[in-house]
């Protein structure tokens, strides 16, 4: 399990663009918005153009209100101005015959009904049309209703004064010009033509009328008196010129059916009199005549009044049809306007109606099979390929791969096509993924054929050494057996890392709980530099015996993993505790070069998150290793910095790994230490200590791992010193020394009990259930965790508390004599038991080591007859050398045999048959 390097989980998002980017580009749209968008444009302008449409027409219908509401005012002024003219004439003729009062006077009564009236008419027509004007419209309106109030004063001045016609005249006048300005009003900002010009044409109409209608009363006044005045003549004069104008006016701005219709309404005998009267006139005032008698006739006065009003009347006729005409087109075209502004919005809101249908169709259309292809792939992405994929990879069956069922767009445009294709994509897929999953099946099986294969080897291999272990005397020997039992050991290791790529699990598993101590120190025994690893672990809690050999596997990863990245002068620290919630927690601390905090985050998802078997895991195989045995017995296993440098593998087992009740563990589940007792038989001694649940930590030290028989701790013998690197205060024990030579020639494991006898050893168990405990005392384990990690050993003679522990009594005094016995009789051996008597009670050595150990005299203790002085045998004959041809031809059988019974496997040929030679065909 690496530390340096690019960790190999998922690498990290690309940084996203900007939200304002993200929403304002075209490419990010969503399929709707973009046609909601392309169809909007165009709809938006139509809309617009329709609301344009409705806007002009219902301002045209407006503006025709304005000239209907105009042209009604227009009648009653036409009403008002042709009753006053009358009342005007009527008032100077009077004023003209001497106001003789009689029927004249009631004639000029009557004719104030019609001009009031008519005033009221046009009050009332002003205030509704009111708003149709301008401002200048509104102000002569105005002024026109102040005029009319007056009239009542204008009447009692021309009847009851002594003014003359002619002012008079000019009085009434006045009146008659304010109500005809308002014509000029009416014209102002029409929105059609033609009414415009009937309105210009009405106004001139009206303005003839009124220099008609002075004319009347100005040669009415002459008639009476006989003769013009000069003014009177030069208004009389002045009123036809601006008539024959006004006609002009009225000509150019009539169309040809309004001129057609004065033409044939202004006609008559009395139009023509009143004609033939107005040129007789002119001619006796230039030829300074008499103006009585126009005819010949009493009566001129009162039939030129007659012939004059016919004709005044019959305009005011062709006035009122032009009004009406008017009145009548402008309602017309109001109507018209309205309607089209009604189709107009009528048709805006079926385009929008249609638009909206279409869009919403064709949106459907689109988005409907886009989201269901989206969907579908995202399920297939998302769950149905991984589930599928990972079914095909646990299944073992050999079919081919299953049918993929076809996403449900069926139509036939582009969307379609691309769900065809990523059908044929999905179908690829779970074709590679078979094809994959035959593959790791296949490798998975060649990784368990070789992980057995080497496996049977490495337990014949270690069987072998415990039995060289157990005949071996030489010191030197037996340590380097010993160092080989270790080497094999960490060999099954690698080879239980292969059947964890394969997915296997163990194939033999713990059927009682074991005591969590012996755990830890079994997978200690499958490292590297054991002996700087330092416990602190509870010794009252077990692990369930299920998970006993994956858990062994996994702290002996995270600790190969520790030593192997931290200084050879560090410690490795084992610690545990239970944590509140159940369980207990794990933590194994270095002191190393440590890891960013990019790679811890990495390689801690890729602890909980184990990748399938790739190029990754070669190097990395501890970390999934790791993680796979964490995931298979739901234990959680995290990565952290520590704070003096390095890191501390957190390991987390779950409160359903704590067993019960304590198994001891046997040797398969770790091989034998340098120093360890492993079949000699050596004398044991236990120190008499006070039980705890806790016991102090011991460093593992070269000299072997130290195990616990009984339930009590391992305490320093009584009268020795404790150990100069132990930790004082927090009471635990660390050993400094460099690696020790075992107290015998086999070291001195810890027994049950005290005793200086010699006693044979147990009956061994075999590795896995079958091989004999081979590895030497455990260390035992404090619960004061230590300060910090000591030194790495430095030396190889500083004095080891786990020897001074286990020192045999031998060493240091003689044995209690025991009484002789009476049936004791000298033989012809007693020379042999005599030596080797005395060699018990005081053996021959020359001093101690600094680890307290005697220094042994060669030879000096031999017993008489144990050493045979005669030469060794000599050594056997060399095998003679095998010549090439020999050798060929051997190899060429053995190639021949391995290729005829491969045929016979595949079913080429049949057992009594020889190999079958064919073209072309290789084994």
């Amino acid at each position: 399990m690496g530390r340096p390097g690019t960790p190999d989980g998922p690498e990290p998002a690309a940084e996203p663009a900007s939200s304002g980017e993200r929403r304002f580009k075209l490419a990010n749209w969503r399929v709707r918005s973009r046609l909601i968008a392309l169809i909007l444009i165009p709809t938006l302008a139509a809309v617009v153009l329709g609301g344009l449409r409705v806007a002009t027409s219902i301002g045209s219908a407006a503006e025709y209100q304005r000239v209907r509401e105009v042209a009604d005012l227009v009648s009653g002024l036409s009403n008002l101005a042709h009753e006053l003219q009358l009342e005007r004439d009527l008032s100077t003729r009077y004023i003209a015959m001497g106001r003789p009062g009689g029927p004249a006077l009631d004639l000029i009564h009557n004719q104030y009904d019609s001009v009031d009236a008519a005033a009221e008419q046009v009050r009332v027509k002003a205030g509704v049309a009111g708003d149709a004007f301008g401002d200048l419209g509104r102000q002569r309106i105005g002024h026109l209703k102040d005029r009319l109030s007056e009239l009542d004063t204008l009447r009692d001045t021309a009847l009851k004064s002594q003014i003359p016609p002619l002012p008079a005249h000019d009085k009434y006048s006045q009146l008659v010009a304010d109500v005809l300005r308002l014509y000029d009003e009416t014209v102002q900002g029409g929105v059609d033509e033609q009414l415009t010009a009937s309105m210009t044409a009405v106004a001139a109409l009206a303005r003839a009328e009124e220099e008609a209608s002075k004319q009347r009363s100005l040669l009415g006044d002459g008639l009476a008196k006989g003769m013009f005045g000069d003014a009177e003549f030069d208004a009389f004069l002045s009123a036809q010129s601006r008539e024959a104008s006004e006609y002009e006016s009225f000509v150019a701005s009539a169309g040809p059916t309004e001129r057609q219709l004065y033409d044939d309404t202004v006609t008559g005998t009395l139009v023509d009199r009143s004609e033939f009267y107005r040129l007789r006139a002119n001619y006796l005032q230039k030829h300074g005549q008499t103006l009585r008698r126009l005819e010949n006739r009493s009566d001129d006065t009162e039939r030129w009044f007659t012939a004059v009003s016919s004709k005044l009347d019959k305009m005011h006729e062709v006035e009122k049809q032009l009004s009406s005409s008017i009145i009548s087109r402008s309602a017309g075209f109001q109507e018209s306007d309205r309607n089209l502004a009604a189709l107009n919005v009528t048709l805006v809101v079926i385009v929008l109606l249609v638009v909206l249908l279409v869009t919403a169709a064709v949106a459907r259309s689109l988005v409907t099979p886009l989201r269901r292809l989206r969907t579908e792939a995202l399920e297939i992405a998302g769950h149905r390929l991984p589930d599928l994929v990972q079914r095909m990879r646990e299944s073992d069956s050999t079919s081919g791969p299953p049918e993929v069922q076809p996403i449900g767009v069926g139509s036939t445009d582009e969307i379609g096509e691309v769900a065809r294709a990523f059908d044929e994509v999905h179908r690829e897929a779970v074709r590679l993924a078979g094809d994959e999953a035959q593959l790791r099946s296949n490798i998975s099986a060649m990784f368990v054929n070789l992980s057995r294969r080497t496996q049977t080897l490495v337990e014949r291999q270690i069987t072998l050494i415990d039995g060289l272990e157990q005949g071996e005397q030489d010191e030197q020997r037996l340590g380097n057996l010993f160092k080989l039992d270790h080497l094999a050991t960490r060999m099954r290791r690698n080879s239980e890392n292969l059947l964890v790529l394969a997915g296997q699990e163990p194939a033999r598993r713990w059927s009682q709980p074991v005591e969590i101590t012996d755990v830890i120190r079994a997978s200690l025994s499958e490292v590297e530099g054991y002996e700087r690893v330092v416990l602190n672990i509870p010794a009252d809690v077990s692990i369930a015996g299920q998970a006993v050999n994956d858990v062994i596997h996994l702290l002996a990863e995270l600790v190969e993993n520790a030593l192997a990245f931290s200084a050879r002068d560090t410690r490795v620290i084992v610690s545990g505790n239970r944590i509140d919630g159940g369980g207990v927690m794990v933590s194994v601390t270095d002191s190393g070069i440590g890891m960013t905090p990019e790679e811890i985050v990495q390689a801690n998802w890729r602890l909980s998150n184990p990748p399938v078997v790739d190029v990754s895991v070669s190097r990395r195989m501890g970390l999934f290793v790791v993680g796979r045995l964490a995931l298979r017995n739901g234990i959680r296993v995290q990565l952290r910095p520590h704070d003096g440098g390095g890191l501390t593998a957190m390991v987390l087992l779950p409160e359903t790994l704590i067993g019960t009740s304590l198994s001891p563990i046997p040797s398969s589940m770790g091989g034998s230490m340098p120093g360890s007792l492993s079949g000699s038989y050596a004398p044991s001694w236990s120190p008499q200590a006070e039980q705890a649940n806790w016991s102090q930590p011991i460093a593992m030290g070269p000299g072997g791992l130290s195990s616990i028989s009984g339930t009590g701790p391992v305490a320093l013998p009584p009268g020795l010193p404790p150990s100069a690197n132990s930790l004082g205060s927090m009471g635990s024990l660390g050993s400094s020394g460099g690696p020790g030579s075992p107290g015998g020639p086999g070291g001195m494991p810890a027994s049950g009990g005290p005793t200086s006898a010699w006693q044979p050893p147990p009956a061994r168990r075999r590795r896995h259930d079958y091989d004999d405990a081979a590895t030497g005392p455990m260390p035992a384990v404090s619960a004061t965790p230590p300060m910090s990690a000591p030194p790495a050993p430095s030396s190889t003679d500083e004095f080891l508390p786990i020897f001074a522990s286990v020192e045999s009594a031998w060493f240091r005094k003689p044995p209690v004599a025991e009484p002789a016995s009476q049936w004791q009789q000298e033989t012809a051996v007693d020379a042999g038991w005599q030596a080797a008597a005395a060699a018990t009670e005081k053996p021959s050595w020359e001093g101690k080591t600094t680890s307290g150990l005697p220094k042994r005299v060669p030879k000096a203790n031999l017993v008489p007859g144990s050493a045979d002085p005669s030469p060794p045998p000599a050594a056997p004959a060399p095998a003679p050398a095998l010549s090439p041809d020999r050798a060929r031809s051997r190899l060429s059988s053995l190639q021949q045999g391995v290729r005829q019974g491969r045929a016979v496997a595949r079913g080429e040929i049949s057992e009594d048959q020889g190999y079958r030679t064919r073209s072309g065909e290789q084994a």
